[in-house]
């Protein structure tokens, strides 16, 4: 089939191009967006703290500076090895992999922002191999391969998730190099291939739990496509458990710690408001221009609240139709004219974390399904679906101008994921960020005072830390283990509450000796007079 054959120079100058584009996107100012909860936690557990003993060491009921909150976000001698591994035993959900690099990737270059973040964009860089050689595997098509290269280097979702400071560019890589390892011990049959088939099940599941998901999917690929228990199925579920094996004292762990795992995600949102972040993240995939629409998918994990702003009055939101046709198209073209080995294992890598996602989110609440970093392999799988209709597209069967019109579709589609990557590049924040999305805005209130003062409550730490990265080194801030605030505080110009537990909030609200007036509802800032 002429859809096979090796792509011309020019498209691969093109590719290329492209490429590079893609490289620059996850290294450019890696340092300027705003250094979220999540991230906080990362550095936390890295340099050897649990989140409770974060909160505990964290100097209260005193004046602090900026310095004070950032020390916990840096290697000290304190601090080793052994203090990293507890610090993640205490959050199993985290597995450590990437926890692991980070730490010896700060060892060697520092506790920066852009260490943190490199290590996640280097490892990012691994997916574009990977994705050539698995389709190579499915389709043996090295144009497949190289417009799959291109629509990942270019793709918002990707570029984000590479350049934030947690484990979704590995879980990415991971993925693919199990696909990969998969496909070839279902080809050569032997205990060397099934076995280094393990070893990747082993790496994936160290990277996140959630990889559990692509390891069903493999299973299922393998079970519906053979329909029968056959020697390659059995050899599929002895790596499988030995790869899960490598797991259980994480398993153990993850079950101890499991009653505060996972709270906020199970917490049930309105359907509407399921089905918009859906449509958002899988436009996400391919563009994310800012459409005016950031809150859309803005939630509070402390508090549940969730702002949801959607208004169909914006243009751009009608690309939104345009990307579900072309997907569903694709998976149209893709099981026409693929055999079931090929069309089967897309389908199933797609259905299988989608759904798992989605269903307990439909039947008994929660917001799993919404949360684009945990449907990495089921994009994947969309990508390379596309990636082989555009392949099949460019055919000698079609008329000329059929080619070029395909040809013309990929430009734009790969276009508007270049321009939205620009817009991302150049963006002091952006929808990943979820509730710390509003720092800037928060923190350039404060930074305008003349000697302001930041109080917040001790537990909300994580919260007040990720905003010290952005104020200026003349804030002081001031956490409250309960609700008393020291009366030593008149000498500030502007005194500001930020994201307070409710208790703190209630007193002040209920004592004579303060004023609140709310400056920034979603971002949860009073002044207080």
């Amino acid at each position: 089939m002429n859809a096979y054959k090796t792509p011309p120079n020019y498209f691969k100058i093109f590719v290329i191009s492209a490429l590079i584009l893609g490289i620059f996107f996850r290294f450019s100012n890696l340092d300027k967006k705003v250094y979220w909860i999540d991230e906080v936690h990362t550095s936390v557990r890295v340099v050897g703290y649990k989140k409770t003993e974060f909160v505990d060491q964290v100097p209260s009921d005193r004046i602090i500076n900026v310095g004070d909150l950032q020390v916990f976000q840096y290697l000290s001698p304190e601090k080793d090895w052994l203090d990293t591994i507890n610090a993640l035993a205490g959050n199993a959900e985290h597995t450590p992999a990437y926890y692991a690099i980070a730490r010896l990737a700060m060892q060697i270059f520092g506790s920066s922002i852009t260490v943190t973040r490199g290590v996640a964009a280097i490892i990012s860089l691994f997916v574009f191999p990977y994705i050539y050689w698995l389709c190579l595997e499915l389709f043996a098509s090295p144009l497949v391969g190289w417009i799959a290269i291109a629509l990942v280097a270019v793709s918002p979702l990707h570029v984000l998730y590479a350049q934030e400071a947690r484990e979704y560019s590995l879980l990415t890589v991971t993925t693919l190099l199990a696909s990969i390892t998969l496909l070839r011990a279902m080809r050569q049959k032997s205990k060397l291939s099934w076995g280094i088939y393990a070893l990747t099940v082993a790496l994936g599941l160290y990277s996140h739990l959630i990889f559990i998901l692509v390891c069903v999917a493999h299973g299922t690929y393998l079970f519906i496509q053979e329909f029968q228990i056959t020697k390659n199925f059995i050899a599929y579920l002895k790596a499988s458990i030995a790869g899960l094996l490598t797991l259980v004292p994480w398993i153990i762990l993850y079950f101890i710690n499991a009653s505060s795992i996972g709270e906020w995600t199970a917490r049930t949102i309105g359907i509407d408001t399921l089905i918009k972040r859906w449509l958002l993240n899988l436009n996400a995939v391919f563009f994310d221009i800012k459409f005016g629409y950031n809150n859309v998918r803005f939630f509070d994990v402390e508090n549940g609240n969730d702002i949801f702003q959607f208004s169909f009055s914006e243009p751009l939101l009608y690309l939104i139709p345009l990307v579900i046709v072309l997907v569903l198209y694709s998976f149209y073209v893709l099981c026409r004219n693929t055999p079931l080995s090929c069309w089967l294992f897309i389908c199933t890598l797609v259905i299988i974390p989608a759904s798992s996602l989605f269903i307990p989110d439909l039947v008994s609440g929660g917001q799993r399904s919404s949360i684009a970093r945990y449907l990495f392999p089921s994009y994947l799988g969309i990508q390379l679906a596309v990636a082989y209709l555009f392949a099949n597209r460019f055919t000698t069967s079609f008329q000329h101008w059929q080619q070029k019109a395909w040809r013309i579709i990929l430009v734009i589609v790969l276009s508007g994921g270049i321009l939205s990557c620009v817009i991302i590049n150049q963006a002091e924040t952006w929808w990943n960020k979820y509730s710390s999305y509003y720092n800037p805005e928060i923190a350039n209130i404060i930074n305008q005072t003349n000697q302001p003062l930041v109080i917040s409550s001790q537990k909300r730490v994580s919260r007040i830390t990720s905003l010290s990265y952005e104020l200026d080194t003349k804030v002081s801030i001031l956490l409250v283990s309960e609700t008393e605030i020291p009366k030593n505080i008149s000498q500030f110009s502007d005194i500001f509450l930020f994201r307070p537990e409710a208790d703190l909030l209630a007193a002040l609200e209920q004592s004579p000796n303060y004023n609140l007036e709310i400056i920034h509802p979603i971002g949860q800032l009073w002044r207080i007079r």
